[in-house]
């Protein structure tokens, strides 16, 4: 039988799963607005290349934790779309360098207008030092080994 601190550990991560389940399919509805035909992989994908200024397929493979066949569908999904390019990898002939479109960027820009707005009036009873807080402990979940 766990002691109660484990059951309260255990119940806490329960919870997280839960919550961030949600998260997730909030998201998801999210990138559904921002383009009918973005899922939250490729806007996540798009996000990413803006980010860094374009890379190479196999650098979001690597990045995402994805095999480079979904990366490839969503790269194309994302081309047909008209929101990223392709050019030649300066570094090696023999590769492109994939980077959002004007088109891509644009959006981009929107939605993060759109983001940051959702965020602001979802977080707007918080006071700034839970905002602070989740964000720290936001990022450090983020940045843990796996």
């Amino acid at each position: 039988m766990p002691t109660t601190s484990a059951r309260s550990r255990m119940d806490s991560i329960d919870s997280i799963q839960r919550e961030l389940t949600a998260f997730s399919r909030r998201a998801r509805a999210i990138a559904s607005q921002i383009h009918p035909g973005l899922t939250l992989v490729s806007y996540a994908i798009l996000d990413h290349l803006r980010d860094v200024g374009g890379c190479r397929g196999t650098d979001l493979a690597s990045h995402f934790l994805l095999d480079k066949s979904t990366v490839s569908r969503q790269v194309a999904t994302l081309e047909k779309l008209g929101l990223v390019e392709r050019s030649p990898d300066p570094e090696d002939q023999r590769g492109q360098i994939i980077h959002p479109s004007e088109t891509g960027a644009e959006l981009l820009r929107k939605a993060g207008e759109q983001r940051r707005a959702a965020f602001l009036s979802r977080l707007a009873h918080w006071s700034d030092d839970d905002v602070a807080v989740f964000a720290d402990l936001l990022e450090r979940y983020n940045t843990e080994p796996r």
